[in-house]
């Protein structure tokens, strides 16, 4: 820790383009990155490390700001947006240049804590303000059920269906990256915000940005982290898939079944247990004799087939010594490979437990050795869609906080698994011409949009519960610079096809997976049986639920596929912009002050408003309509002013969608 002295001298300096103040025993540095942003590093080293892991690689372009050491020891950093105080005794201000008005201020806890930042043996600690009536958002994927996280602790760690991005919105419109994988919390108490890092030696390293408007903040977060790619064509569409098909034969069954009926299906997907071993990272002969043969007739139909891509590694897979000889796997305490137990096929196709290694993402070595497995045994067959499962990695708590990596021990850089295992396979996509990757991943970081990562919620519970949880958590993911993202359509934890409850949730569910970012059905559906026999669930075709449900079904993937010309248009923006596809009502309607603090309604894209269902037996819901435009509702034909509350019908059928008044995309409603 430092303490104040009043005895050293002023020392804010301009150097290399910031501003850079040491005393007692901190460095700490601000400088512009962005146009309208400003980088904030503290360190008890001699110099902030240039290569120290993070999401903030390159300046953005355009930054121009000014510098000015004040007289009174202080000193100024203006830099288009936003201004920077910084005050004799180190702690950071922030307003906005033109109004003048605070963003957000460094606090001192209390009388004789050492400041706004605490650089320890065992902790490092971030001190701010906090506002009242502030509202917080982003922070990656929480299934807490709100979408306001003020008052709320997040642990920033990973974890099946809890996925760490560090980046918040808040309503006052500034941004902060808290920019450092290290494990910890942030925690966004009445009284003041706290970030923490639980690793020894940690520096302080956070990004703001000062924004006019949520569209402003996101463009900025975009230009610091990376744009994502265009979405390919293909994944616009209704993705099939379950727990699990188990051969080739059975897979072109399901697809020759959809063609058959004239249903529309864009990717069928190949999960878990098409190899031979953890590790292999290729299909099974025996069951999959033809990949080429295969991916040919499904492109044939306009069908992707996507592969399910496990970090997980046995000991006498075709890459375990390989990897381990780069030194590609995760490491124990001990300096040997970290194992946990995983299911593994035995002679008669049903799963054994046995010990698995872990592949590391952050060994270069070890992206590239995985990336040629997968360009042999997949992308030379036509398959360019993968699926990036247990990608946290998906470890008990106690082995977790054991592993180390290339990068650094588990403490310090297990945030960076995703990103680094994403960005190692987008680079082998890119590097063969696939300009346009897409990788389904359970867990991501800040950066992650640029390698194309597309989020899903993970092995969430089959309840109306659990769906009202996803409208939420996904509206944040949309705030923390992912904007592709899904959920398993039903739930994955269990569901039976033949009850009528369950029946009306997945219908209800497959209506909000309509509008979402993209479109995926997938669940085990064997709920008395987990994973069914042989790790393969039950039926999950649109065709699994009965007759009434297939027929709403039926219109939703028709529904689906004329909204595909707009998802392509929203894809545009999110690549040139970082604009979210599916977004909560401020981010059109900042100056509506009712936009704050609707959390069960969404924009997908300037001109669709999308009302969920997410109560059992519900055929009414009320529906704010966003003030400042008049919304048309495309089945009545009437038309209703913004900045009023709709009693909305909803029956089985469908759910309440609005369009705003004079958009072309109401005839993909209206057919």
């Amino acid at each position: 820790m430092h303490s104040e002295s009043s005895s050293e001298p002023p020392s804010y300096a301009e150097r290399a383009g910031g501003l850079e103040r040491r005393r007692s025993g901190e460095l700490l540095r601000v400088e512009p990155w962005g146009p309208h942003a400003v980088r904030v590093r503290a360190t008890t080293a001699a110099a902030v490390d240039a290569h120290a892991p993070g999401a903030l690689e390159q300046p953005a372009p355009g930054a121009r700001a000014t510098l000015s050491v004040l007289p009174d020891g202080g000193a100024r950093l203006v830099n288009g947006r936003v201004t920077v105080h910084a005050d004799p005794q180190g702690r950071l201000r922030f307003t906005h240049t033109a109004t003048g008005r605070e963003l957000l201020a460094e606090k001192t806890p209390y009388t004789w804590h050492p400041g706004p930042r605490v650089l320890g043996p065992g902790r490092t600690e971030q001190h701010f303000e906090a506002y009242d009536g502030e509202r917080l958002y982003g922070l990656g994927q929480h299934l807490h059920g709100r979408l306001d996280q003020k008052g709320c602790v997040i642990d920033l760690a990973q974890g099946n269906t809890a996925v760490t991005i560090p980046f918040l919105y808040s309503s006052r419109g500034y941004g902060l990256l808290w920019n450092n994988p290290a494990l910890g919390r942030a925690e966004l108490a009445a009284d003041a915000t706290r970030w923490t890092a639980d690793s020894p030696g940690s520096p302080i390293d956070y990004w703001i940005t000062a924004g006019d408007s949520p569209a402003d903040t996101m463009a900025a977060y975009a230009d610091a982290t990376g744009h994502p790619p265009l979405l390919p064509e293909w994944a616009s569409g209704f993705w099939q898939s379950k727990l699990r098909y188990r051969t080739q034969d059975e897979l072109l069954a399901v697809a020759r079944e959809y063609k058959r009926r004239g249903l529309p299906l864009s990717v069928i997907v190949a999960d878990f247990f098409h190899w031979p071993k953890m590790g292999d990272w290729r299909f099974e002969e025996s069951e999959w004799p033809d990949p080429a043969a295969l991916t040919e007739e499904l492109a044939a139909q306009g069908v992707k087939l996507a592969v399910s891509v496990w970090p997980t590694v046995q000991d006498d897979s075709d890459s375990y010594d390989e990897l381990r000889a780069a030194g590609g796997l995760v490491q124990d305490g001990d300096g040997a490979p970290l194992t946990t137990d995983w299911p593994a096929r035995v002679g008669n196709g049903r799963p054994a437990f046995r010990p698995m290694a872990y592949y590391d993402p952050t060994e270069p070595r070890a992206r590239r050795l995985l990336w040629r497995r997968l360009d042999d045994n997949y992308r030379a067959h036509g398959v360019t869609a993968f699926w990036l499962d247990a990608c946290e990695p998906d470890l008990p708590p106690e082995r977790a906080a054991r592993a180390v990596y290339a990068a650094g021990p588990a403490a310090q850089v297990t945030n960076l698994y995703g990103l680094h295992h994403t960005q190692g396979i987008a680079d082998g996509l890119r590097a063969a011409g696939e300009e346009r990757p897409l990788l389904l991943v359970r867990s991501a970081w800040a950066g992650g949009q640029r390698h194309g990562a597309a989020l899903w919620s993970g092995d969430i519970p089959t309840t109306f519960d659990s769906l009202a949880r996803q409208i939420r958590a996904g509206l944040n993911v949309a705030m923390s610079g992912i904007p592709w993202w899904n959920t398993d359509i039903g739930g994955f934890q269990g569901g039976d096809p033949d009850d009528p409850v369950y029946r009306e949730l997945l219908i209800r569910w497959f209506q909000y997976g309509t509008f979402s970012p993209l479109m995926r059905l997938h669940g085990d559906r064997t709920p008395n049986q987990p994973f069914g026999a042989g790790m393969s669930g039950g039926p999950n075709e649109v065709w699994s639920y009965g007759d009434e449900a297939l027929t709403v079904l039926t219109a939703h993937l028709h529904l689906r596929e004329r909204l595909r010309p707009y998802l392509a248009g929203l894809s545009q923006d999110a690549h040139r912009t970082g604009a979210p596809p599916m977004r909560p009502l401020f981010f059109d309607f900042p100056a509506d002050p009712h936009a704050w603090d609707t959390d069960d309604q969404f924009l997908l894209g300037p001109d669709l408003l999308v009302a969920p269902v997410y109560e059992a037996g519900a055929r009414t819901r009320t529906v704010r309509l966003p003030a400042g435009v008049r919304w048309l509702d495309p089945v009545t034909g009437d038309v209703h002013e913004g900045g009023s509350t709709l009693n909305a019908t909803a029956p089985l059928d469908r759910i309440p969608v609005l369009v705003r008044e004079g958009a072309a995309v109401v005839a993909a409603l209206t057919v």
